[in-house]
């Protein structure tokens, strides 16, 4: 048949265009002695700010209210 593409140029565009299978790889294990990262500046005030609004508004609860307000200081602190 003329314009028809061969079953040998199929098998090679297949071919071509497969992706490969590898086997998958496990994560390796986590070392629980690796040392953390340092805090943020942001959360080193976070733990102070934290402690004086706990003081200031005992029957507070909310850890929502907590972050909001600790946010609102930092930001005016920034600027």
């Amino acid at each position: 048949m003329k314009g028809s593409k061969s079953s040998g140029a199929t098998r090679k565009a297949d071919t071509k265009l497969a992706v490969k299978k590898t086997a998958a790889k496990g994560k390796s294990a986590k070392d629980p002695n690796k040392p953390k990262r340092p805090a943020s500046a942001f959360f080193v005030f976070m733990e102070d700010f934290r402690k004086q609004f706990n003081e200031d508004h005992p029957d507070n609860k909310s850890v929502a209210a907590v972050g909001k307000a600790g946010g609102a200081k930092w930001k005016l602190k920034l600027y």
